[in-house]
């Protein structure tokens, strides 16, 4: 019996490791795609970051995250089509995997 519960044990631990990475990850996509669009808006980069890094608790996926950049550039006048934005979000998500996994 033992040998299945160090199997499930290590299989929860593995699930578990893999929802941290994903959520650190995601962190830190957001605070690329933060910074990217606060140069193009001309705003403090580290301040609207933890604006874009909040905005990802409002509802669950990314599409709060979308929004709040799509509609930020707007308002700013910057023109940024939606798949060139979301194009950006999925670039910046490798290059976070790819930052995390060299740490």
């Amino acid at each position: 019996m033992s040998g299945m519960s160090d199997r499930e044990k290590a299989f929860e631990n593995k699930f578990a490791h893999d929802q941290e990475l994903k959520f650190r990850a995601e962190a830190r996509r957001n605070k690329l795609l933060g910074v990217w669009a606060a140069a193009l808006m001309g705003k403090d980069p580290e301040a609207y970051a933890k604006e874009v890094i909040a905005s990802d608790f409002e509802e669950a996926g990314h599409e709060d995250v979308f929004r709040k950049v799509r509609d930020d550039l707007a308002a700013a006048g910057v023109s940024v089509d939606e798949q060139e934005l979301r194009t950006k979000m999925s670039d910046f998500l490798a290059q976070a995997v790819d930052q995390i996994q060299s740490e």
